[in-house]
């Protein structure tokens, strides 16, 4: 039955409709952020007009949307989690529209954390942001600048990271299992490496007689792109050949609806939300000497008038969804007038235009139907007045 022509079904749809991914990228000004994004888009973020982050004489918390979001921060997370929250509530904004065809989706979908070459494992900031920021984003931590360390101390830096990521019980984004045996092995590959070591350069150099991106030394060339010096092209591969699809489903199915449900949640059944009076006395908890029965009943007359105000502000709602639905109506039945005008007054110029032709023809025809009796009048003259001729010739042919 054809099924196996599904994925080119899938496939053709996704090229046609497109697709939307965000990365984030976050770490210590001077860590190579915007370097390793230009070496991976073989792009440049920034312009004379808009220069980067390390050329501005003030430094601040910034967001920078290109076609990627890259949020260079210095200073603390929480300018990063309100980033990636706003994102979260613009998409869930977007669902609760009454017109839902067009849902940009801005939300982040990875989060590249560089991680400072100093060889002496995590400093506290970055445990502390990347705990901030594990239950919010699917975290990848990279080396930055990896072509500072020797061979020996990047596995070690690598083997130190990571135990520490678990003692802290730190979640960072995990790769699933594959089906195919292949990619099974890819993924055990990048498993292997993380925390990837990276290097970014678009700077084009000759090595050997072929032309390579890397960083010349007078020792000799960091290549970008080779394996053997950098983590680069595992990156590169994860983000846009293997995992992209899997990313942005994380995103959606977990961190999202995480997302979601915390909103949701944060409403009691009195309307107030937990995080604001957490650790603070209710109403009733400050007053003394209150019966249970008293508070009870307090407690019942603020959940009828939260009740009565949720009931008012879903009427509102709704009301306001039907006088949409009764415009777009109206604006239909306006349409539609338009058109049955429109294509009355097209008939009825063509039967005008029909009546004239009709017209027209008619008084040819009487014309010409004048004309016809005329020569034949005419004849019928002329054969009267020659017929005694004729008669004549003959008589004479004859005699």
């Amino acid at each position: 039955v054809f099924f196996c022509l599904l994925p080119n079904q899938v496939y053709r749809k996704s090229v046609k409709r497109g697709f939307e991914f965000t990365l984030m990228v976050v770490g210590e000004s001077g860590l190579g952020k915007s370097t390793l994004i230009n070496s991976l888009f073989l792009t440049d973020m920034y312009s004379g007009e808009y220069p980067g982050p390390s050329h501005r004489i003030k430094k601040t918390v910034q967001v920078y949307r290109v076609k990627i979001y890259a949020v260079d921060n210095s200073n603390c997370w929480q300018p990063v989690i309100d980033h990636i929250d706003s994102k979260f509530e613009d998409y869930l904004n977007a669902e609760s529209r009454v017109n839902r065809r067009q849902m940009p989706d801005s939300r982040v979908h990875c989060c590249l954390y560089f991680i400072a070459p100093s060889g002496h494992g995590l400093k506290p900031l970055d445990i502390e942001f990347m705990k901030r920021l594990h239950e919010k984003v699917n975290v990848i931590p990279l080396i930055a600048k990896a072509d500072t360390l020797t061979p020996e101390e990047c596995q070690q830096f690598k083997k130190q990271i990571m135990r520490e990521i678990l003692e802290h019980k730190i979640k960072i984004y995990e790769f699933p299992e594959m089906d195919d045996e292949e990619e099974n092995k890819i993924v055990k590959t990048i498993k292997d490496r993380l925390p990837l070591a990276v290097v970014g350069s678009n700077t084009i150099i000759e090595v050997n007689g072929k032309k390579v991106r890397g960083r010349q030394y007078p020792w000799g060339v960091a290549e970008v792109e080779n394996g053997d010096h950098c983590d680069f092209t595992l990156l590169r591969n994860m983000l846009i050949r293997t995992h992209m699809q899997d990313l942005k489903d994380v995103t959606n199915n977990v961190h999202y609806e995480n997302y979601r449900s915390r909103k949701l949640a944060a409403v009691t059944c009195n309307g107030i939300d937990n995080n604001k009076t957490k650790g603070q006395l209710t109403k009733v908890d400050t007053v003394e000497g209150m019966s249970p029965i008293a508070q009870m009943e307090e407690e019942r007359r603020e959940h009828v008038a939260k009740m009565k105000k949720m009931e008012m502000e879903m009427e509102q709602v709704f009301e306001m969804k039907v006088k949409e639905k009764i415009q777009k109506l109206k604006d239909s039945e306006a349409e539609l007038q338009r058109r049955h005008e429109q294509m009355k007054k097209n008939l009825e110029a063509q039967h005008k235009e029909l009546e004239e032709r009709r017209r027209q023809f008619e008084e040819e025809r009487s014309t010409w139907e004048t004309q016809q009796r005329i020569l034949e009048q005419q004849k019928m003259y002329i054969i009267r007045k020659i017929k005694p001729y004729i008669i004549f010739l003959n008589n004479i042919l004859n005699i």
